[in-house]
């Protein structure tokens, strides 16, 4: 048996009640699956328009969700409670909470308004709605102190939480007074579609992953090639989903493109890596922070992203580590760090292939080399070499010098 409900326990189902006053041949039905997120709600508000401008008799939320995030139920529940059409939510076949765990009192006590508030609109027991989001709400007979309420559709009907109950979508309209009316059933467009799918949490995590590891990548190989071009890409399509859905602003895009701006400094401007790359990825992790999370947001919602945030960066040192370390020894990775931005060879550097000497600087791998008294600058093959190391020659690749460290101490040395 199905249940259409006026206020359950969730993040969305506490505004998706109201009345329908009366009836009329057509109604639209609008599905809320999956994870509650940011993305879905500009569809919530979209059919609603889209109803209210056809003179809909009602708009009915189809609800079978766990839950999700808090800042886009509440969008949800603000476009619900000014909607110019009735809204009915029938829950088939769930509509719970995601968030078990335990909240700050300063987030409990929000919560707790917001649903009062939620209830007493829509003329549903506040008390009841209280006792869903603070253990500390005793209601004699119904819930004790210390417990979180939750209630079958039995209690919902019970404690007037719930409407009616009924096997059908079809049934529950009748019993509403909207009898034999003509559904419309919405869904998300493409563009929709898409802004759920780049601000989905796992989608997102990987797409700072890949733009973070692209970046690594490229503040360690010469040039600007293939792996800086991912890495810029996935942060672009990471912030253009956050920016459609309003959480990514001006603010967070400008930080994010002194950000890139700094490394981009470091990277074709500035030796080695110092200062400016420090400052420019701190900068980006915090535009990429600032970019999940959303007004009103709690402190442990905070402290949640920042950690999705932080974990894709340790996950992406990883990676560009064993990458640095495996690939140059592949014909594949030597193309990749080595053959970007080539340009014709210099007959002048030519002269070098053979000679030996010592790094002056870093090489990571680009750095400066004393080769018989002349400070060059030079490149490794994607590895680390530390100032003072021997080095070699190798060979020229377009305007690039590429050496190897010598690590054979009896092989005959020239300064």
């Amino acid at each position: 048996m199905m249940t259409v409900m006026r206020f359950l326990k969730g993040l969305i189902v506490a505004a998706l009640a109201s009345p329908c006053a009366s009836a009329a041949p057509l109604v639209y039905v609008a599905p809320i699956e999956g994870i509650i997120d940011l993305g879905l709600a500009p569809f919530v508000q979209r059919v609603l328009d889209e109803a209210g401008a056809a003179g809909a008799a009602a708009v009915v939320l189809e609800i079978n969700t766990f839950g999700g995030r808090v800042d886009a139920a509440v969008q949800i529940r603000d476009a619900l409670l000014s909607a110019k059409v009735p809204t009915v939510a029938y829950v088939n076949r769930r509509a719970i909470s995601a968030g078990a765990q335990a909240a700050s009192e300063k987030t409990v006590s929000y919560m707790r308004k917001e649903f009062r508030a939620t209830a007493e609109t829509r003329k549903r027991p506040a008390l009841i709605a209280e006792a869903m989001v603070d253990p500390d709400v005793a209601i004699r007979g119904v819930i004790e102190k210390g417990k979180l309420l939750t209630l079958t559709t039995d209690e919902a009907l019970k404690h007037k939480v719930a409407e009616l109950r009924a096997d059908s979508l079809e049934a529950a309209l009748e019993r509403l007074g909207i009898k034999g009316a003509e559904l419309r059933r919405a869904s998300p467009n493409w563009a929709e579609n898409v802004v759920r799918f780049l601000t989905h949490p796992v989608l997102s995590s990987l797409l700072v992953t890949v733009g973070m590891l692209g970046i690594i990548i490229e503040l360690r190989t010469p040039g600007f090639g293939v792996a800086g071009a991912i890495g810029v890409g996935s942060l672009a399509a990471f912030f253009w989903g956050h920016w459609l859905v309003q959480l990514a602003g001006w603010g967070e895009l400008l930080l994010a493109l002194g950000g890139v701006a700094l490394l981009a400094l470091e990277l074709f401007v500035i030796p080695g890596f110092g200062f400016a790359g420090i400052l420019g990825i701190v900068a980006l992790l915090a535009a990429l922070v600032m970019s999940v999370v959303g007004s009103g947001a709690t402190p442990e919602f905070f402290m949640l992203a920042a950690g999705r945030i932080v974990l894709s960066l340790l996950v992406a040192l990883v990676a560009s580590f064993l990458l640095l370390r495996f690939m140059p020894r592949t014909p594949f990775g030597r193309r990749l760090i080595l053959d970007t931005g080539l340009g014709p060879v210099e007959e002048d550097d030519l002269r070098w292939i053979g000679k030996r000497g010592r790094a002056s600087s870093p090489l990571r791998p680009a750095g400066i080399a004393d080769i018989e008294g002349a400070r060059v600058d030079v490149v490794s093959e994607g590895e680390l070499i530390e100032p003072g190391t021997p080095i070699e020659v190798m060979r020229v690749d377009g305007n690039r010098i590429v050496v190897r460290q010598i690590t054979n101490t009896n092989e005959k040395e020239e300064k």
